[in-house]
Order: C-alpha cells, then sequence, then structure tokens
C-alpha cells in the first residue's frame, strides 16, 4: 500500500528528492508497519515508530507521521480499512506525544565547535566511504544529501570547485563550494578507487551511500548530543564567534537565502573568493592538532 501510494503521489511532487525522502523514511523508519496488512495496524503500532525517534529526529518524525497517515487514508479509500486513522495527529496523537513546537523542531543537536578537530582526529582512524562522506559534509558546511547525491560531474578538481545544481538543494538555486586541501584530499583519494559516477559510493551498484550511513558513523563512535545536520551549526558558531568574515559570507556558505527579493535581485554574486577563505580557514580550524585549536584568521 505505501509503495501504491508513492507510486500515486510522485507525479505531483516538485523532483526527485522529494520523491527519493519520501520511500526512504517509508522504508526506513516504517519497516516494522510494511509486513503488517493495513486493516490491523493499531495506535501501538504507530507510537512503536514514533517514539523512537519523536524527540531525537523531530522534523523526520513529523514527516514519517504524516506519510504514514497518508498511506492509511489512501487504504481506507480503498476500501481496506475501517475506522479512524490511527496515525492522525489532531484530537488523537496529539493526547500521547509531545507537541512538535515544544520540541523545538527543525533543531539539530550540534557539536560544540571547539570539540570538532579532536572528533574530525578520530575520524581518520577509521578510514571508510562513510567516514570521508562525515568529514566532507563538516569540510563543506554541506547538507547531508547533498554530499551523499555527490556526483564526480558536479566535481572541477582543476578549479577546486564543487557545483551543486538547483534541483539538489533545497531553496532551488545552484550553490558553488570551494574546496579547501583537506576536501581535495579526500576527493583525489576516492577518484583513485573509480567506483563510479557517485563521488561516495554505496554498497548498491550505481547507488550512492544510503541517508543512514553518516549516521551510523557517529552512532559507532559513540557520539551523543550531536547529529551530522548539526556539524553547520558548528561550523556558523565559530564563523560567528572566531572570526570577523561577514555574516553575509558564512550564510552564504550554507547556502541560505539571504535578504528579501528586493536585496536578492541586487545581490549577483555569490562572493566565491571571499568563500574560499571561510572554507580554508574553517578547514585549518577543524585540523586535528596536539596543541589546541588555535588558528590566526584572515579576511
Amino acid at each position: 500500500m505505501a509503495d501504491s501510494v508513492l507510486e500515486a503521489l510522485s507525479a505531483g511532487f516538485r523532483n526527485e528528492k522529494h520523491k527519493a525522502q519520501w520511500k526512504s523514511t517509508l522504508a526506513t523508519y516504517a519497516a516494522p508497519l510494511r509486513s503488517k496488512p493495513v486493516d490491523t495496524i493499531t495506535t501501538d503500532d504507530i507510537l512503536a515508530v514514533l517514539e523512537p525517534i519523536w524527540t531525537l529526529k523531530p522534523e523526520t518524525a513529523s514527516r514519517v507521521r504524516g506519510r504514514i497517515e497518508k498511506v492509511l487514508d489512501a487504504a481506507k479509500a480503498k476500501g481496506f480499512r475501517d475506522g479512524e486513522n490511527p496515525a492522525r495527529w489532531r484530537g488523537h496523537l496529539d493526547h500521547l506525544l509531545p507537541k512538535p513546537s515544544k520540541m523545538e523542531r527543525g533543531h539539530h543537536a550540534a557539536m560544540p565547535y571547539e570539540d570538532v578537530a579532536a572528533f574530525v582526529g578520530d575520524l581518520r582512524k577509521r578510514p571508510t566511504t562513510a567516514t570521508f562522506a562525515v568529514e566532507f559534509c563538516i569540510l563543506t558546511a554541506a547538507r547531508s544529501g547533498e554530499v551523499l547525491g555527490a556526483r564526480w560531474s558536479e566535481m572541477d578538481l582543476a578549479k577546486r570547485l564543487w557545483t551543486v545544481p538547483a534541483h539538489r538543494m533545497k531553496a532551488g538555486r545552484e550553490h558553488r563550494v570551494p574546496l579547501s586541501n583537506r576536501a581535495m584530499s579526500i576527493l583525489k583519494q576516492l577518484r583513485d578507487a573509480d567506483c563510479g559516477e557517485f563521488v561516495f559510493p554505496g554498497q548498491k551498484p550505481r547507488k550512492p551511500l544510503s541517508n543512514m550511513a553518516m549516521d551510523m558513523v557517529l552512532r559507532r563512535m559513540k557520539i551523543e548530543n550531536a547529529t551530522v545536520h548539526g556539524f553547520r551549526s558548528s561550523f556558523r558558531d565559530w564563523a560567528g564567534n572566531v572570526t570577523s568574515f561577514p555574516r553575509e559570507v558564512t550564510e552564504t556558505a550554507l547556502a541560505h537565502v539571504i535578504g528579501d527579493k528586493a536585496e536578492q535581485a541586487y545581490r549577483r554574486g555569490d562572493a566565491l573568493d571571499k568563500r574560499r577563505a571561510l572554507m580554508d580557514a574553517w578547514a585549518a580550524y577543524c585540523e586535528p592538532r596536539a596543541s589546541g585549536n588555535v588558528v590566526g584568521i584572515s579576511t
């Protein structure tokens, strides 16, 4: 039923990434439900899926709930089940789970920037495609989905530049990422392996790493109260507290849309040279060292 609903709805999705997110969440988080007949799924079944991630990954959990609700509504419309939807929020799960507003929806636990270099040092002791992906994610301040979907066709190694196409960006705009020496080193090591079109290939042929691969790296390293996405916050805090780079440069590095529509119309460039200096400084700060993290910053 879940696969049928996804197929029916996918024609209206904005892009392939949205379809992939639907498929991934229903296959991963809702996995315990997939073998159950839709007319036997109860509130307890829904809670068993949602409770482990409800406070840990509130935004993801809320989306999972909504997608399960959609599947069960479709099942009822087709006559496969009766009664109220056990995944509905209003008047049902809102009495059993904390409200999303009280969970700081969208917040991702972040590692303090002072601890990032030591973490990177430990990361390098475990050289795998997934650990390379995590470090590359840190060095580029990119979203995990942008890194996991990175293709060699997006990389210009001669210009030390990664250009993420608009359809893979949250804001729907092309984003250029300057690459530091360490980021280039990671790419060159992976390039030598020659594993296909994806920079960070998965175990299946012609597929990238799974969405869970980088999360599992943190789990295996017993990292608590931090997420892969949270390294973007670590980068932003470091840039604001330690450097004198303008806020606009940092926000552009994070691929955030700056200002209102009028300001955006006049903002023609993307401050690539300034962002290159910023990302080089961040890479230097993230470099493991025995004597601490004191790095001279020039803007």
